[in-house]
This record gives structure tokens, C-alpha cells and sequence, in this order.
């Protein structure tokens, strides 16, 4: 499993992209899930950060190795869905996934895992 944390400037309101989000967890519920399968995409959430510099979304991806081909495989998609997400994406927030498929590019600084806790995730 790899995860990919990226950090979207909003260009267009908050509304956009909460009206976005859920029109993936409502009336598009069904092609968002199969979208994410398509490409290995078993976690995708998006949290709204207010900066200074205005708002931005930050997105936690979980999916399969090498997800850097999924990537790619995303960038030259042309399926309905595909090009409506990708175009949504870029409206809002101005990064064009055929050109950056895994958006702004990201170098984890820090990491913390407790190599105490066992393997089912409850405390001993």
C-alpha cells in the first residue's frame, strides 16, 4: 500500500468544493466508487485547511503500489467520468491532473508510527 498526502490551492469558493465532494458521496456515489477501484483506491479524504494565503484542500490517498502508474493511467484517461472529475478538480482548484495526475508533488518531512501497538490497532 502506498499513501500520497497533496495540498490543492481552492481558486474557486468552499461551496464548490463541498458541492464537489458530495456530489461524489450522493448522486455520483456509484462511478466515485468504481473511479477509485478503477485505480486502486482503497482511502481518499479531503480536509479543508484556511491558511493565510486562503483556503486549501489537503487530500490523504491510500492505495496500491506503484501508485505513480495509476497516476499516469488517470492522466491520459478520456472515460466520461474521468474527464468530468479531472475537470472538476481543475475549475476549483487550478491543478490539471492530465499534466499532474497525483497533483502538486509532496516530500513527507516527518513520520511517527508506534511500533508498540499491536498489529489490530487496540492498546495493550
Amino acid at each position: 500500500m502506498a499513501m500520497i498526502v497533496r495540498a490543492f490551492p481552492l481558486r474557486g469558493t468552499v461551496e464548490e468544493v463541498q458541492s464537489f465532494a458530495a456530489l461524489l458521496s450522493g448522486e455520483r456515489k456509484s462511478e466515485a466508487a468504481a473511479f477509485y477501484r478503477k485505480y486502486g483506491i482503497t482511502h481518499d479524504s479531503w480536509h479543508l485547511q484556511d491558511t493565510p494565503a486562503g483556503p486549501w484542500v489537503i487530500g490523504v490517498t491510500i492505495g496500491d503500489d506503484p501508485i505513480a502508474e495509476r497516476g499516469a493511467e488517470l492522466a491520459t484517461s478520456t472515460t466520461e467520468f474521468d474527464s468530468w472529475f479531472k475537470s472538476q478538480v481543475k475549475r476549483i482548484t487550478g491543478i490539471d491532473q492530465d499534466v499532474q495526475p497525483l497533483g502538486p508533488p509532496t516530500t513527507q518531512l516527518f513520520a511517527w508510527v508506534d511500533d508498540q501497538r499491536p498489529a489490530d490497532g487496540r492498546p495493550r
